[in-house]
């Protein structure tokens, strides 16, 4: 192992542990949207507000995120992140003993602030830390470790949420959330004091890359990057498409039928998809494989995953949505450096503005659900997703080269 490549390894499995945690939060939504749906008798749209709270957040933090981070720098940043986190969960409690919905949507909304936060730190960190034509191999490290907390997550609160018999009352069903926020908000605080004291993550330039390589077009906007602007809207499909099938597979195998108890596994097995799909992208990028490569791949399947679950029935079409898994899992990490490629100055704003992409798994869920409730068909809404991966097959084809308007 190279010197340089030893100086970013042990940075590397520090934010490796922060992924952890965005996955083991992010993902039991899905778990959430079912359980909350029941316990409150909610119809698709309003369960579907889970995901509206919690990513809604990106969009209103990104830039005052963006700013916090210039005053406390990443390391500081990531720790106040988790803290803001602890808060979000730490709301679980009094909104469980109040048998409220609204409440139990501000902490899902705190919460996301919080990664909002972390996210906005975290992902350029990995990818400026090491080589840019690596970075979606390093930010494939990251995703493992984001879905192997999801599948833990969605088994563990699936386990205690959604299988045996319902409760008698909302009162006793929402009980059974207390312990383990409560327990979740302690990990948190900790992991946010471990992160404040140590100094096993170095400050990194972000600037540096504009004077090294190649020469780069400048610009003085962070608006006159079109492959930042157009990356943008490409996160915002990208991560609609990715939380829509992550989290209405649970609703929709219910839907077919299926019991709750059994449906309840099968958002773990998109994120089993999802790592296959990471494993060969740490495997093949960029040895095998380009960044530009990996993301055209990405949309094709998504686009087949997409039109096959719609035309197929019964546990064949849950197996499709779980299999956009697949199609999702190397999209972030191949879409972040081809965004902010180039941006120096900027790198901080813009990857707040793609964090703010994030948003799309606050909309485009409402509006799969809106869609399923009106036309009766939680599988005919899934037409929604075959624009979205059109997008970003066109960022990968046209969209990222452009670096003037």
């Amino acid at each position: 192992m190279s010197k340089q490549k030893q100086s970013y390894v042990g940075p590397l499995i520090i934010i490796g542990l922060l992924f952890f945690i965005f996955g083991f939060v992010t993902w039991v939504n899905g778990t959430l949207i079912t359980f909350f749906k029941k316990a409150f008798g909610l119809d698709n749209t309003s369960s579907y507000l889970v995901t509206f709270a919690f990513f809604i957040s990106y969009t209103v933090m990104a830039i005052p995120s963006s700013e916090v981070l210039k005053r406390t720098g990443f390391k500081r940043g990531m720790s106040l992140g988790l803290a803001v986190m602890a808060l979000g969960t730490l709301i679980f409690i009094p909104a469980a003993q109040a048998v409220s919905y609204p409440l139990f949507l501000v902490g899902l909304f705190t919460i996301g602030i919080g990664l909002t936060l972390l996210q906005t730190a975290s992902n350029p960190y990995v990818t400026i830390l090491g080589p840019r034509e690596s970075a979606a191999q390093r930010i494939s490290f990251m995703g493992v470790a984001n879905k192997m907390a999801g599948i833990f997550s969605q088994r563990l609160f699936g386990g205690l949420l959604l299988a045996g018999a319902a409760a008698a009352t909302p009162e006793e069903e929402l009980q059974k959330v207390e312990t383990p926020y409560l327990i979740l908000t302690g990990v948190l605080l900790v992991l946010a004091a471990l992160i404040w004291f140590s100094k096993g993550l170095p400050e990194v330039n972000e600037e540096q890359e504009e004077t090294e390589g190649v020469a780069r077009v400048v610009h003085d906007s962070v608006f006159s990057y079109p492959n930042l602007v157009l990356g943008v809207v490409a996160i915002f499909c990208y991560v609609g498409a990715e939380v829509i099938a992550g989290d209405t597979i649970i609703n929709y195998g219910v839907s077919l039928g299926f019991p709750e108890s059994e449906a309840s596994v099968f958002g773990t097995y998109t994120l089993w998809a999802m790592l296959a799909a990471y494993g060969a992208g740490i495997v093949l990028i960029p040895k095998y494989l380009s960044q530009d490569t990996c993301l055209k791949v990405s949309a094709i399947l998504g686009i087949v995953f997409t039109v096959l679950a719609i035309l197929t029935s019964g546990f064949t079409s849950v197996v499709f949505i779980a299999l956009l898994g697949l199609a999702n899992a190397l999209v972030w990490p191949a879409i972040w450096p081809l965004a902010i490629d180039g941006l120096g100055k900027f790198t901080k704003t813009g990857s707040a503005l793609l964090i703010m992409g994030i948003s799309g798994g606050a909309i485009l869920p409402l509006v799969y659900g809106k869609l399923a409730d009106t036309i009766h068909s939680t599988q005919q809404a899934y037409w929604i997703m075959l624009p979205l991966y059109l997008f970003i097959l066109y960022y990968a084809l046209v969209g990222y080269k452009k670096k003037s308007w």
